[in-house]
């Protein structure tokens, strides 16, 4: 199975060994982009002109790297501008996985520079480093690089059944799978069956790895698996799980949408199953 990913990478811009063919812009205030749309009414990045038809000051720009011969770059307003403005989260399911990890990307980059200005260690200031994706300080010399937290998701089954959950943030109705961050000094292995086991009380062995998705929200990168399960009963970790059950492969509640890696992971197993969701 083909997984969506933005096929960018951190190098210099074209302009430096040629001209670039465009610039893309995603462009914040707080934790808000700039909405422009195409004549479908689609998410897109803007361009040099609509940057500077914006008239409002920059705080901070910083180049993301090549999408193909097109430089993308996140950009951080000073004020806010009398533009159609949207959280990233709200655009979520709406725009292409491709975009979506673009602007996701610079929302993580613009959080960085903002929590990164002096140096925890001495409380110097800052600088970017022109050379890879970091800062470092002027006075001690510590490199700080933009702060990813892994976590774990994971589609648990047995036979033709799999085991969903509704957090108490979900909308009711809506099941989807287990996850859970990474703690310091844990194998991924290790957070699976602790979270699996936190959450909803069951066992589960023969893990497999199927995907990753970035998670701007703020810096998570997770790590999509599947794996079977090995003994005991829901029993539910009440403070974040609201409900949790068996569901038929053939007969699942509403489950997210086609954008998210937990649906990833559930068309994947049903597939393996012989089952197609429309």
């Amino acid at each position: 199975m083909i997984w969506p990913e933005a096929n960018i990478g951190f190098s210099s811009p074209l302009r430096v060994h040629g001209e670039a063919l465009e610039n893309w812009f995603f462009v914040f205030f707080a934790d808000s982009i700039v909405v422009r749309r195409d004549a479908s009414s689609n998410f897109r990045a803007i361009g040099d002109a609509e940057l500077k038809a914006l008239a409002v000051d920059e705080e901070g720009r910083f180049f993301m790297g090549m999408q193909g011969s097109t430089a993308c770059y996140a950009v951080n307003l000073s004020t806010e501008p009398d533009q159609e403005m949207s959280t990233l989260r709200d655009l979520f399911g709406s725009i292409s996985v491709d975009l979506f990890n673009l602007a996701g990307r610079a929302l993580q980059t613009l959080d960085w520079d903002r929590t990164h200005r002096f140096c925890g260690k001495c409380g110097g200031q800052m600088r970017v480093s022109e050379s890879d994706r970091s800062s470092r300080c002027d006075t001690c010399q510590l490199s700080f690089y933009a702060r990813i937290s892994p976590s774990i998701i994971v589609l648990v089954h047995h036979d033709r059944k799999v085991l969903l959950a509704r957090n108490h943030r979900f909308p009711i109705g809506l099941f989807s799978t287990l996850a859970g961050f990474v703690e310091p000094g844990e194998s991924v292995e290790g957070t699976l069956s602790r979270e699996v086991r936190e959450e909803v009380g069951v066992e589960i062995s023969d893990f497999r790895y199927c995907c990753s998705q970035p998670w701007p929200f703020p810096n998570s990168l997770m790590l999509g698996f599947q794996a079977r399960y090995n003994g005991g009963e829901i029993r539910l970790q009440e403070e974040e799980i609201a409900e949790a059950a068996w569901f038929d492969i053939e007969a699942l509640p509403v489950i997210p949408g086609k954008h998210a890696i937990s649906r990833w992971l559930i068309d994947d197993y049903l597939r393996q199953q012989g089952v197609w969701l429309s």
